[in-house]
């Protein structure tokens, strides 16, 4: 299978297509290789317009998604990023193309550590990875110029809102846990606004800010 040409028919299809328009966004998931962020059997599919299992009954996002959670956070380079759900490492990636720092909390031990040693191969040396629980973000590194949560949640978890700098964009789903909708937090001098991008489908975050347990 010719990979290069499915990522670069990946980002003209499902992406561009769909309205993702940063460039800098759009170079960064053509220049990722997917496939590599995917179990070996599963690489042929990698580049479909769909999740795909990781293990652990977690999902590598489709496609789109991260695109658009990615633009949504407004990069411009430099960032310090916080990024709640690991998961394969391929959203880490896409954004390490694109932040100075990008910190990333993952529950699961296993896939936090499957995920550094794929990042670590791939060359990302602007990665720092936890064990935890994300819903709590990761203070000693805070402020965050922007925060991206991979996971569904209930509510509005405080302690990232709370580690957002002036200026710093939240980006997370929230709502029940078969259907959410993509929130953007925005955080000024002025206080909070909110922006939303529409119904979306992730796991759970389980945490204290987030659903108490999977099932």
């Amino acid at each position: 299978m010719n990979f290069t040409r499915a990522r670069e028919r990946m980002v003209e299809e499902q992406l561009v297509n769909r309205g993702i328009t940063d460039v800098r966004v759009l170079a960064a998931v053509a220049k990722v290789e997917r496939h590599r962020f995917v179990e070996e059997a599963l690489r042929t599919r990698a580049y479909e317009d769909k999740p795909l299992p990781i293990g652990e009954r977690q999902t590598i996002s489709q496609p789109y998604m991260v695109g658009l959670m990615t633009e949504t956070l407004e990069l411009r380079g430099g960032e310090r990023v916080l990024e709640v759900g690991t998961g394969c490492g391929y959203q880490t990636a896409v954004l390490a193309e694109l932040a100075g720092t990008v910190f990333t909390i993952e529950r699961i031990a296993a896939l936090a550590a499957a995920a550094r040693m794929r990042l670590e191969a791939a060359g990302y040396t602007n990665v720092a990875t936890r064990v935890g629980d994300g819903s709590l973000g990761w203070s000693e590194a805070a402020p965050f110029d922007a925060v991206i949560v991979t996971a569904g949640t209930p509510q509005v978890p405080r302690p990232l809102v709370a580690q957002l700098a002036t200026g710093g964009r939240l980006v997370f789903p929230i709502g029940e846990d078969e259907l959410q909708t993509l929130v953007r937090i925005r955080k000024d001098e002025a206080g909070l606004r909110e922006e939303y991008f529409g119904d979306c489908r992730f796991v759970k975050l389980v945490g204290r800010y987030g659903w108490r347990r999977e099932e």
